[in-house]
């Protein structure tokens, strides 16, 4: 399907003038009219490849979560018992979430969160899906298959929107059709409803799209995988199953096995690395990614590189010193012992938590954890040039937290200096970078990995925990990890393996919510003991309880070497509404989540999508 992508691209020139024009037209409808443009969306989305050509748009605003300085998936990752904000130089980043974390706060920058990129970006590009689903008539198509092809893409990407807006922000409005004029007059309409739609619309796109795609089209495996985690979502577990069932045993996906690719003679590596290394993430051989975003060097309109090597990796080149006091770490490219091109120049803005750089690795074999797979911080050497210059005998060797005291600690700062990563998924050559951060890479989207985790979940929740324990399996063998049982089987042990799996690849913070909304609306007794409910979510819930039980930071007061604290509580679960969308919205009233000033003005939502 290569002439496909060909013939899309040139037509997302026209289309940014056309929706531009449109926009502006919306705007300035009290002036006198005007001829039409030649790029006006009437004479643009003609057929079937204009109307993929805007639905590109919304597959940009996929992809541009993972990519870039302080991407949006940090924030997911924050949000969570993954990762906190490790940068503890100055205030403003989400670390004091109870203090930082306001509806009228700057919600949309890389120095503080990325909470108010969701709401914006994933609106717009639900906008760019209204307007093909509005317009879908006026087009001309080659048959009907291919008309419905085309509406069960915009299905798709509309749907995957409003799954994660209705588990980052709860109740939220439901705009389901092209607005072609000022309106003021949100409301805001209940996360059962709209959940209720997209399962609708997912199973209708499930039988108009074509299965097997390239890898960064949507095809009916992908629509297939969201569909399993809506239908989770809505306490379906049995259709969950079925979803799932139907990629695993499909027949055009299956989990990677066996050494393939760029580094497949390489007898220093194994398949764990094969499987992240950019040149391995969308090529035919690797039949495990369903859904992937495109994003290589020289690629057309490709946006940021992915950054991931300065956002995840630890500042390790900076104040750290060696046992007999000297400074220990150059970035230098010069140095002879070069790690900076090796590893990146972190700057450790994503920190792992104890919880998943530690408490969840208890199998020394597992090849997710092991070197050179991961990396820990006395993996690491003595690389300034002047240790060398000096004669000092700390100069190529490993690195030590400790001074033979025992007690002094040799860094500045363990939580930004200090933490070990998944190397084999952060290393992300960048060779037009001399200090690397983080180059260009196709990214996984879903990969049958995870469908699999997704059925173990779907077990656990109806309580078949042998089944459960046969899908998770599936995946620690393949990393070499040892066996689970039905006893261990719990949500607990499914979101320890997702972390495992799937660091920086899943929204974390998407999933850890949505089970525990699965938990409050269920009643279900999880295995810490507690019940939940929906009366009192943003007061007690899983999601709150889980980061509290395992991350060592929110939970334990602890201060950064700039004097904020690690705050957290339950109503965070949901991030706020911005507030400047609530008060653009003169005539209708969007809900702000309970816990956040605002809230007293909520109605009630709608219960309903017309």
């Amino acid at each position: 399907m290569r002439h496909r992508n060909i013939h899309i691209r040139k037509y997302i020139f026209v289309f940014v003038l056309a929706m531009l024009g449109f926009t502006t037209a919306c705007e300035e409808e009290f002036l006198e009219p005007e001829a039409k443009s030649f790029y006006t969306p009437e004479n643009v989305l003609t057929d079937a490849e204009g109307m993929r050509a805007l639905l590109f748009q919304a597959m940009n605003t996929l992809r541009a979560e993972f990519y870039g300085d302080g991407m949006p998936l940090i924030t997911e990752n924050v949000f969570s018992e993954v990762a906190v904000e490790g940068t503890t130089d100055k205030s403003g980043p989400a670390q004091d979430l109870n203090l930082l974390i306001l509806p009228d706060a700057n919600l949309n920058s890389s120095n503080t969160n990325r909470i108010g990129w969701y709401w914006d970006e994933f609106y717009e590009a639900i906008k760019y899906t209204n307007v093909v689903v509005s317009r879908l008539d006026d087009a001309e198509y080659d048959s009907e298959e291919e008309k419905n092809e085309v509406l069960g893409l915009a299905y798709f990407y509309r749907s995957y929107f409003y799954y994660r807006l209705v588990h980052q922000f709860g109740d939220v409005p439901a705009v389901m059709e092209e607005i072609t004029q000022p309106k003021l007059d949100f409301t805001s309409t209940t996360r059962e409803a709209i959940l209720e739609k997209i399962k609708s619309d997912l199973e209708f796109a499930v039988n108009a799209v074509p299965p097997n795609s390239n890898r960064g089209e949507v095809s009916k495996e992908a629509v297939l995988h969201l569909l399993t985690k809506v239908n989770l979502a809505v306490g379906d577990f049995d259709a969950a199953i079925a979803t799932a069932s139907q990629v695993i045993n499909g027949g055009n996906y299956a989990l990677m096995t066996d050494r393939f690719g760029v580094d497949a003679s390489d007898p220093t590596k194994n398949l764990i690395w094969d499987l992240h290394r950019p040149e391995n993430k969308s090529i035919p051989e690797n039949t495990e990614a369903i859904l992937n975003v495109v994003s290589r060097l020289g690629f057309d309109g490709k946006g940021p590189t992915t950054s991931m090597m300065r956002q995840a990796v630890p500042l390790w080149w900076r104040f750290i010193n060696t046992p007999n006091g000297a400074n220990g770490m150059s970035d230098s490219p010069n140095a002879e012992i070069n790690q900076v091109v090796e590893f990146g120049r972190g700057i450790g803005r994503n920190r792992g938590t104890p919880y998943s750089t530690k408490f969840i690795w208890t199998d020394d074999t597992d090849l997710r954890h092991t070197y050179p797979n991961w990396m820990r911080m006395e993996d690491l050497v003595y690389n300034a040039p002047s240790l060398k210059d000096a004669g000092n005998p700390f100069y190529g060797e490993n690195l030590q937290l400790y001074a033979e005291d025992g007690v002094t600690i040799l860094c500045s700062d363990t939580i930004r200096n200090w933490y070990d990563w998944p190397h084999y998924k952060l290393y992300i050559p960048d060779p037009e970078a001399v200090r690397p951060a983080g180059g260009d890479s196709d990214w996984y989207i879903f990969r049958l990995a995870e469908t699999y985790l997704l059925r173990a979940e779907a077990y656990v929740w109806k309580g078949d925990l042998s089944s459960a324990a046969a899908d998770v399996n599936i995946i620690r063998r393949r990393a070499e990890a040892a066996e689970l049982t039905a006893a261990d089987m719990n949500i607990g042990t499914i979101l320890d393996e997702r972390a495992r799996e799937l660091y920086y690849e899943e929204p974390r913070n998407t999933e850890l919510t949505r089970m525990a909304l699965i938990f409050a609306q269920t009643g279900a007794t999880a295995y810490n003991g507690k019940a939940y409910n929906m009366g009192n979510f943003h007061e007690e819930n899983f999601w709150y309880d889980r980061i509290m039980e395992s991350t060592a930071f929110y939970n334990q007061g602890v201060i950064t070497i700039h004097g904020d604290e690690y705050t957290m509580s339950p109503y965070h679960s949901l991030y706020p509404i911005p507030a400047t969308a609530i008060n653009a919205n003169t005539q209708g009233v969007i809900n702000q989540n309970l816990g956040y000033p605002g809230a007293q003005n909520n109605v009630e939502p709608r219960t309903s999508i017309e």
